[in-house]
């Protein structure tokens, strides 16, 4: 009788950590809240590429809820949001030398506030404001007829050696723009 107890124990034991394993590799296989994204361009020849992870409203409240008014905010979700350029840039009237930086915002009511700093590698809330190359004022776009489900960071309006960086989610469209110095 002991043994058919602890063959039934163990039967119940190892169904459990099957069953723990098939879950866990089930989540691992669900795509993620905040999937990878890519903004890109070329100017003048030379590539601009920013990485950041796409947080979708998901029903949220999301700026002056979520993402509270007049805070600085990692521009995205999970890891710090990554500007990789091999050219000088102009973004707004902050110059840019080549190299790799992390973006980060100040939303506000109206206008916002980009950041251009050089920690690089950090998750996307661990901001030091004293690594800071510079801010600039953002401008206002044409807000979406539709509220914009997804993050998105686009680069538009190309054309020569300009661009603009738009930043869009729920009713927002704010934009500043990137030129190339060679």
């Amino acid at each position: 009788m002991r043994l058919k107890t602890s063959a039934k124990l163990l039967s119940s034991i190892a169904l459990a950590a099957f069953m723990s394993c098939a879950m866990a590799l089930a989540q691992s296989s669900k795509p993620p809240l905040s999937p990878p994204a890519q903004a890109s361009v070329s100017l003048a020849g030379h590539t601009i590429t920013i990485d950041y992870s796409a947080p979708s409203m998901r029903g949220r409240k999301i700026f002056g809820g979520l993402v509270p008014y007049d805070k600085v905010w990692r521009t995205g979700a999970n890891a710090a949001t990554t500007l990789k350029t091999d050219v000088n840039l102009r973004i707004g009237d902050l110059g840019v030398p080549a190299g790799t930086y992390t973006l980060y915002t100040i939303p506000e009511e109206h206008g916002w506030t980009l950041i251009v700093n050089r920690q690089t590698g950090q998750w996307g809330t661990q901001y030091d404001q004293s690594k800071d190359l510079g801010r600039v004022k953002m401008s206002e776009g044409v807000v979406p007829s539709n509220p914009v489900e997804t993050f998105q960071i686009r680069f538009e309006n190309t054309k020569g050696n300009t661009s603009e960086l738009h930043l869009r989610w729920e009713t927002t469209n704010v934009y500043v723009s990137v030129t190339a110095v060679p």
